[in-house]
């Protein structure tokens, strides 16, 4: 297997050799190597006896044995020949180590040496030249001699190991307590996944057979690498579990599939976190490398969320172009544009607005009416001023003009009605704002509900029935009762508010086939007495009153 690797090396025919002799050719190796490893590994000067002179001429011949023997290419040599003369003219001691220039000349030696393996390994097929490149330059090569045992089986694995030269076993137990060969690891073969990437222990003994030679990646560095080039990552699983199908069939399958969404979740978070941070530049490398920044947290926040709370814009429209739903709603209801509002980023608020956003979240009408009542006028006026509807109704019907009135708001009342709020609508039981204000006694705010009212009455003379027929509402009427079994729900009809409920109530039944005997309900059941409590695009049920 080695003969044609030892000849190349000049070190004769592996045929004429006993074992103490191969033996002693690997240690040679290993410590030819070694001479080296300055450009590849350890980066530490060799410290020879003599004259300055005569440990320049050293360093020179056993460079060129190495670069000669590894078939290295011009530019590397001349490279590696600049920065030996360059150390040893400058004022440095032997100790002294340029770590600028040794770094680049050891990423292209590892190119030179490691690249046609690795691209051969079946674990990175169909990965991207980048993350291949950034395994390579983080390799380490390593000779075992027969029966040495690398792996253990049960023991927790921090290295990877790709095989150049060589063969090993994998070796299992078998049913009645003795060893058995699983599989044979030869060149291009690759171990220790699978214990690295789904965290379990390792599942077979690697054993060497013959003499071989391995290129070592430490876990940490992989980990590292997997982190930044997350797409590899997923696809090197992908490979992982064509590869190894036959070792723990499902059980292989569903550990990666789990590991994989643990990572993908993990990934959210640290795009999250980025974005939190303001880190535009880790967010854009982490996007680069198969980030999807549509993912979202465990409480259904995006990272658009987050940059809109922490007010920056910069990231805020970089989402924006990178697809994120700009109206996108968190477990809580929150869209980025109300986290914007809610924080005082007036600036982000009207970035997202002009890119399309809306305020348009669940039971908005109640979410304003709170806001008003809590009296933060700053707030309610910045939620107004993003285009929240000020004539927005609660569960009962109820305007935030109804509540500033109720509670004697002046200041609040004031700001809503130059928001265009209306004094006429009317709750639940048939009061308007100015009917709210005159109960709660404050006198200021009844004189400026009533001007209002007077001012309106003015410029529009007409009466709210024909307000209505200007700016007309529609509704959903359908022929069910909203409580009743699914089995029996039927399609509804779009019908237009008229101004009594009498003529909605014989419009619907006329449509659909019921009795003039029939009322309509609310979503929550409610009976429906007046046609001011009906809202625009509301959902109502025609039932028999007798039902």
């Amino acid at each position: 297997m080695f003969a044609n690797f030892f000849s190349s090396t000049g070190y004769g025919d592996i045929h004429a050799v006993n074992m103490r002799e191969m033996v002693f050719v690997m240690v040679y190796v290993s410590l030819d190597m070694v001479l080296g490893a300055y450009l590849i590994g350890n980066m530490t000067a060799l410290i020879v006896k003599g004259s300055k002179t005569e440990k320049f001429r050293d360093r020179m011949r056993d460079l060129m044995k190495y670069m000669n023997r590894n078939q290295l290419g011009r530019d590397i040599r001349e490279q590696i020949k600049g920065h030996v003369r360059l150390q040893f003219e400058s004022s440095y001691t032997d100790a002294v180590v340029l770590h600028d220039i040794p770094i680049s000349i050891r990423s292209k030696i590892s190119q030179s040496l490691y690249l046609p393996y690795i691209e051969n390994i079946p674990l990175f097929r169909g990965c991207s030249s980048e993350f291949i490149n950034q395994i390579v330059t983080r390799l380490h090569e390593e000779f075992f001699l027969p029966g040495e045992v690398i792996l253990q089986q049960g023991n927790v694995v921090d290295q990877l190991y790709f095989v150049c030269d060589g063969v090993l076993e994998e070796v299992g137990t078998a049913e009645d307590g003795s060893e058995e060969t699983v599989s044979l690891l030869e060149n291009n073969s690759s171990f220790g996944e699978i214990s690295i990437l789904c965290n379990i222990p390792q599942p077979y003994t690697v054993r060497v057979c013959e003499l071989c030679r391995v290129l070592r990646l430490d876990k940490q560095s992989f980990s590292n690498i997997l982190d930044i080039y997350f797409n590899d990552g997923k696809k090197l699983l992908d490979n992982l579990v064509e590869g190894k199908e036959s070792i723990r069939g499902k059980q292989l399958e569903s550990d990666i599939t789990f590991h994989l969404g643990k990572l993908e979740f993990e990934l959210a978070l640290k795009v999250n976190r980025a974005a939190f941070e303001g880190d535009i530049y880790h967010l854009k490398s982490l996007i680069r490398a198969g980030a999807d920044p549509k993912k979202t947290d465990y409480d259904g926040r995006s990272p658009l969320h987050l940059a809109a709370c922490r007010g920056y814009e910069d990231i805020t429209l970089l989402l924006i172009h990178e697809g994120v739903d700009i109206n996108i709603k968190d477990n809580f209801g929150n869209t980025p544009l109300l986290e914007a509002v809610k924080n005082g980023h007036d600036q982000v608020a009207s970035l997202l607005v002009r890119e399309g956003a809306s305020m348009k979240i669940d039971d908005s009408g109640s979410f304003l009416c709170t806001a008003v009542a809590r009296g933060d006028p700053d707030y309610v006026k910045r939620l107004l001023s993003n285009g929240m509807d000020p004539n927005l109704k609660d569960y009962d019907y109820r305007t935030p003009l109804h509540v500033a009135a109720s509670v004697g708001l002046v200041f609040m009342a004031n700001l809503l009605l130059e928001a265009g709020a209306s004094v006429f609508t009317k709750d639940r039981w048939g009061n308007t704002p100015l009917d709210e204000a005159r109960m709660s006694g404050n006198k200021n705010l009844i004189k400026m509900l009533e001007d209002a009212k007077s001012a309106h009455l003015t410029e529009f003379p007409f009466s709210q029935e024909i307000t209505d027929k200007v700016h007309p509402k529609k509704c959903t009427v359908f022929p069910f009762h909203p409580w009743g079994p699914k089995d029996y729900r039927k399609m509804g009809i779009v019908l237009w508010v008229p101004h009594t409920i009498e003529e909605l109530i014989k419009t619907a039944s006329d449509q659909i086939g019921f009795s003039s005997d029939s009322c309509i309900l609310s979503e929550d059941a409610g009976k429906i007495t007046d046609v001011s409590m009906i809202k625009d695009d509301q959902k109502l049920y025609l039932v028999s009153e007798t039902h």
